[in-house]
């Protein structure tokens, strides 16, 4: 399950705790939430920020990098934080058939997160050809209305009790 951190939750000295809390609340193991932030967060300077991603990777807590390519962030900030997963932005995805650049840059986001040993997930997959194109890159994962519109969590629920 993943779920987007903000800004304001990142700067909560509770966050920690309300995570721990609520994965033994819930009952799924901390290694089935996945933690997204922006490059935006990174940013903007809190300097607890880094305590509280390795706190929460040391909770086993996956944190996922999201919108990669948006902001303007160092690339050190990949390997300065407890990062497991590197989200490639659906504004580079959607051209990659048509448009050489983007189809480089994903090229070269997808080895660089591989070589920190990051997993990769493609946001916004729209059509076959994104999703070809991403396989021969290794790209683990691709989200996008290729395989479904939003659902609500009563569809979901449904759907996955019904596989």
């Amino acid at each position: 399950m993943a779920v987007n951190l903000s800004p304001r939750q990142l700067r909560d000295h509770n966050l920690v705790a309300f995570v721990e809390q609520s994965i033994k609340k819930s009952g799924i193991s901390s290694e089935e939430l996945e933690l997204e932030i922006t490059e935006g967060v990174l940013i903007s300077g809190y300097a607890h920020v880094e305590g509280v991603l390795t706190r929460l990777s040391d909770l086993g807590v996956s944190i996922a990098m999201d919108d990669f390519g948006t902001g303007y962030s160092s690339l050190s900030y990949l390997r300065s934080y407890p990062f497991n997963v590197l989200k490639i932005d659906r504004s580079f995805i959607s051209d990659i058939p048509t448009n050489p650049a983007d189809r480089e840059l994903v090229n070269a986001a997808i080895a660089m997160a591989h070589s920190l040993g990051l997993k990769v997930v493609a946001e916004g997959v729209e059509t076959e050809e994104q999703l070809a194109h991403l396989a021969t890159q290794e790209c683990e994962v691709a989200q996008g209305y290729l395989f479904s519109k939003a659902v609500t969590a009563e569809e979901i629920t449904k759907m996955i009790k019904e596989s």
